[in-house]
């Protein structure tokens, strides 16, 4: 490669690091906009509706939060909170709101040890400590629930909060934690009074997600609902609203998602490894969802990670009920399950009937590639249940996926040793009949057939290793199994190997993914060039690998664990075939000469 080409892709790379900040600098994002987007529910057969609420965008934020939240009632009385727990959570309510404040979950650990750093390694993850909203609190909605204070009673299962308004109007909640990371809660609005009155739309709140800690990757994070027949799904891309879906291009942010039709089965926010789901019994009228800002990591954080993220987000969902009128003596009753726990496929299939036997969604196993994620799941943790770690799951797999595809990668490299060597024949083809193209693939197709090669000889086997490539990729970011497993110098393979940070670039060093590089060009050497491509082209296909280097730099230590062993065994293979046809060549008899 000559030395404009060298500088060109050096000059690539480098925009590829850097075009995000540039971006930034360029085009800096424009404010959300509040209190837009608003919605007006239909009434439900219960009544008509008088004075009926608008649900959109808060005005008054909680101290935590800003754009983007629902408004909140504020309790003026001190806060009293009530704790159950059992073997896999620690479940916190609290008088205001009269809902679930906090989820403790005592298996997994709020941050995982890394290096020295041991903060937090002791403490449960928890779930919705993001925000000031509980779980199953009704947020912007003074009308049914006063000033928001609610009162606390234990229960010989659980926990009721209730409030009553001067109006006779009542509110009475009743939560039971169960087994699975479940929640069985009950809610009822009654009128107490003597007059009928006007039900505004209730919006039950689903919860809060956001990252772990500072090194979690935001991109996994988002919110999703299931209609009965499918899902859709609202993450960082949708509030950005760049143009044209082209994240280099700014739009106008949203502030708030709407959607629904009375078929919101489930609504469930979540982060790379974490899930808050909300099954109400009987389907909701809308979903609404909201990204949240957090607050941004304290000096001692950013010490310990310089490139921690300075502004922090997460995703915030509501069920929402339609307003109706409500008789004397009559009551409003609705039945909700929540789970409050791990992306974890084995304890998911246990709840699968509450999902409606959609745990494949909460996983994000959906697409065409969805079956090989499952399957390459399923075998890594039949492999670390024989006693193997998670590590060595993961090489064991990417040896058994090599073993299965060898002859087939042995066979793509003899056709593509074939094909160079018939080069010379098909360049004179192609110069014979150049003024007639169709004469010109028929002749090709021809010679070919009679030397038996294909073109689709060389990439088949690639093609047919795609769909595992995608469904490992799928598996290995959200398998929270992988959250914690050590490989040599890599403390947690669910985030990249970090060792240290460049001093005065804050630029980490991921030990794998250069690993990963450094192979990638080592097989582009070894891989026999494609026929026809000039001398050019095949030099900068030799370093085309660099640029899976810049995209896969800060990816988790799992996925350039698993490609790294894939392009050294696919190295192995190519010398071993290379040195076997070699072999063979020389024992080959030559014409003219005496053979013993």
């Amino acid at each position: 490669m000559d030395r404009k080409a060298i500088i060109v892709l050096a000059l690539s790379v480098a925009l590829l690091f850097s075009w995000y900040f540039i971006v930034g600098r360029i085009f800096p994002p424009h404010p959300i906009p509040r209190n837009t987007n608003a919605v007006v529910l239909a009434t439900n057969s219960a009544g008509s509706l008088t004075n009926q609420p608008s649900l959109s965008a808060a005005t008054n934020l909680p101290p935590a939060l800003s754009s983007g939240s629902t408004n909140a009632v504020r309790p003026t009385q001190p806060e009293e909170t009530m704790v159950v727990t059992n073997s896999l959570a620690l479940y916190t309510f609290t008088s205001h709101g009269g809902g679930l404040k906090l989820v403790e979950l005592l298996r997994y650990p709020q941050r995982v040890a890394c290096r020295g750093n041991t903060s937090q390694t002791n403490t449960p993850a928890a779930l919705n400590a993001s925000s000031s909203f509980p779980m199953l609190a009704l947020p912007a909605n003074e009308a049914l629930q006063g000033d928001g204070y609610f009162k606390l009673t234990r229960t010989a299962t659980g926990v009721r909060a209730e409030k009553q308004l001067q109006s006779g109007l009542a509110i009475v909640k009743e939560f039971e934690p169960t087994s699975n990371y479940l929640v069985n809660a009950s809610v009822r609005i009654e009128n107490r009074g003597a007059q009928p009155l006007a039900i505004p739309a209730q919006e039950w709140n689903v919860g809060t997600a956001g990252p772990m800690d500072e090194t979690e990757n935001e991109m996994f994070a988002g919110m999703l609902w299931f209609n009965g027949s499918s899902k859709t799904a609202i993450d960082q891309s949708w509030f950005m609203n760049h143009m044209m879906g082209c994240g280099c291009l700014p739009g106008s942010p949203r502030s708030e998602y709407v959607g629904g039709q009375n078929n919101v089965v489930w609504s469930e926010v979540h982060n790379q490894f974490f899930t808050m789901v909300l099954m109400p019994v009987q389907a909701a009228n809308q979903v609404l969802g909201h990204k949240i800002d957090l607050p941004p990591p304290s000096p001692e954080v950013l010490k310990v990670n310089p490139r921690a993220n300075l502004k922090p987000f997460g995703f915030q969902s509501s069920v929402v009920y339609a307003a109706t009128n409500l008789p004397p003596n009559q009551a409003i009753q609705r039945q909700f399950r929540l789970y409050a726990g791990p992306k974890e496929n084995r304890v998911l299939e246990r709840i699968a009937l509450e999902l409606k036997n959609e745990v494949d969604i909460v996983m994000g196993y959906t697409g065409p590639f969805g079956i090989f994620s499952k399957a390459l799941l399923w075998a890594m943790n039949g492999l670390y249940s024989l006693g193997l770690s998670y590590a060595l799951a993961i090489i064991s797999i990417t040896v058994i996926i090599k073993l299965l595809f060898w002859p087939l990668t042995q066979a793509s490299t003899r056709s593509m040793k074939r094909m160079a060597s018939l080069q010379p024949q098909m360049t004179a083809i192609r110069e014979r009949y150049k003024d007639d193209p169709a004469k010109m693939n028929r002749k090709m197709m021809e010679f070919m057939k009679e030397h038996k090669v294909s073109p689709l000889g060389g990439c088949l086997p690639m093609l047919l290793q795609i769909p595992v490539f995608i469904g490992f990729f799928t598996m290995v970011r959200s398998a929270i199994e992988l959250r914690g497993a050590q490989f040599l110098w890599a403390c947690d393979l669910s985030k990249p190997d970090t060792l240290f940070y460049i001093p005065g670039l804050n630029f980490p060093f991921n030990p794998l993914p250069l690993l990963m590089g450094v192979t990638m060009l080592w097989q582009a050497r070894l891989t026999p060039p494609s026929p026809g491509m000039d001398p050019a082209q095949q030099r900068i296909m030799r370093y085309m690998p660099l640029i899976f280097l810049v995209i896969l730099y800060n990816y988790s230590a799992g996925l350039t664990l698993y490609w790294t062993v894939q392009n050294l065994l696919t190295i192995a293979q190519t010398k071993l075939t290379r040195a076997k046809d070699e072999a063979a060549a020389a024992k080959a008899p030559v014409p003219g000469r005496k053979n013993k």
